[in-house]
């Protein structure tokens, strides 16, 4: 009985495991160095806007290929019984990609692109099967502390090694390198290396679900399932809302998250204190998903998931009208006392709307929907932001206008989804 508990733990913590490395690349990566890399390494002297429209096409590629094929990819992985076998490899070629980023030259810009689209598609890829593996490690009434587990423990992990690079770039010369080109270059080889370490240690101690039915590759069944699928869908009517609900308010959480970095230069604010306000959002997010985890446990999940909804909207109203740096640093702050906590507890809840034997499947559609958030997301600034540009004077007073209006569309996704969730039927809390 010992030895199954034991063995129950170390499943639990490599499932954890997996969250504290990929959220390395998703810290240093995709909301630190990234960002600030491509506009002033490999698009140098480009124009700002044709710069961020060239990023922008990449990674909404990337990311409308993962959302158009997650539902056949987890109708085969719960059919052939190969949720574990995917995650590996689709992080595997998600670290690959990041590595590759080290070794991209000056103004290669259309490499970059196509390197960190190919990462990105790895890291949302292996997402699908990664949360497809939650309802097989615990009953419903504990995956939310699970859930709430992998998020925390994912701040901590993300931002310790961020912390780590953040040193490395701003003193280069105390760890060997030449200067800051070579440290940002070492981060991601960093940022690769635990990605991967992590993928292989949860393919390795968490098991692989039974699968529902026989054959390695049920290609073409998974067609027919995913037809069903959708029919069942529409009959599940906690299912389907929740899931239009979390599509709307997702795309303001991940929108932040890909955006933060860009809005702040935006504004004029210096790139250091941007990532020490990015370091900070990862340190408070560590306790701070395991305290909402627990007050969604003890005072009901939607009621928490709503708290920090109405956190989310503070910040986007508030932001609109940002001009000094401790205001930056207070909204990030609140970013982080609930990034981690909306989305443990909507991964949570949304797993135990839907049959465990069909995880991979429901969680395809789950990430398909969160996909496309982060497609419009990007998107919906970018656009209502031109638009506000075109009609405003010449200068940087107009860039900043125009910058903020941008910003503040944010509100109209996270208001719709936060109305559609609270005219969802509720499950029954634990």
């Amino acid at each position: 009985m010992e030895a199954v508990k034991t063995k129950h733990k170390k499943s639990i913590w490599g499932w954890v495991g997996y969250d504290m490395g990929n959220s390395v690349f998703s810290t240093t990566v995709m909301a630190g160095f990234f960002p600030l890399f491509f506009k002033s390494y490999w698009s140098q002297g480009t124009d700002a806007a044709m710069s961020t429209a060239r990023l922008g096409l990449g990674v909404s590629l990337a990311s409308l290929m993962v959302a158009l094929a997650a539902p056949v990819l987890g109708s085969l992985s719960d059919a052939a019984g190969l949720k574990r076998p995917l995650l590996l490899s689709f992080a595997l070629f998600g670290a690959l990609m990041t590595a590759l980023l080290a070794f991209i030259p000056a103004g290669g810009w259309a490499w970059a692109v196509l390197a960190y689209g190919a990462a990105v598609l790895g890291f949302y890829g292996g997402n699908v099967f990664y949360d497809a593996l939650l309802p097989g490690l615990a009953p419903s009434g504990q995956r939310d502390g699970i859930s709430g587990l992998g998020y925390a423990m994912g701040y901590l992990s993300g931002g310790l090694v961020f912390g780590l690079n953040v040193a490395m770039v701003q003193w280069p010369s105390s760890f060997g390198f030449s200067g800051t080109a070579e440290a940002v270059q070492a981060s991601f080889l960093v940022a690769a290396a635990c990605w991967a370490a992590a993928a292989w240690i949860c393919y390795r101690l968490v098991p692989e679900p039974p699968a529902r039915t026989g054959g390695p590759w049920a290609f073409k069944q998974s067609w027919a399932e995913l037809a069903r699928l959708w029919a069942e869908l529409r009959c599940h009517r906690p299912v389907w809302m929740f899931l239009i609900a979390y599509w709307l308010y997702i795309d303001v959480v991940d929108t932040l998250v890909v955006m933060a970095v860009d809005y702040g230069m935006s504004l004029g604010f210096e790139s250091g204190d941007l990532i020490k306000a990015l370091l900070m959002v990862q340190l408070i997010g560590f306790p701070s998903a395991i305290l909402v985890s627990k007050a969604g446990q003890k005072w009901g999940v939607r009621r928490a998931i709503f708290v920090c909804l109405a956190v989310y909207a503070f910040v986007c109203l508030w932001a609109v009208g940002l001009k000094e740096q401790w205001e930056f640093f207070l909204l990030a702050g609140l970013i982080g006392l609930v990034q981690g906590g909306v989305q443990a507890l909507s991964r949570s809840y949304y797993a135990d709307l839907i049959p465990a034997e069909k995880a991979g499947e429901f969680f395809g559609f789950y990430n398909m929907l969160g996909k496309f958030a982060t497609i419009l997301g990007p998107a919906m600034i970018a656009l209502v932001g031109l638009s506000a540009r075109a009609l405003l004077p010449e200068g940087v007073g107009g860039a900043h206008l125009a910058s903020r209006i941008g910003f503040a569309s944010l509100l109209l996704p996270l208001l719709a989804g936060a109305y559609i969730f609270y005219r969802s039927q509720p499950v029954a809390e634990t």
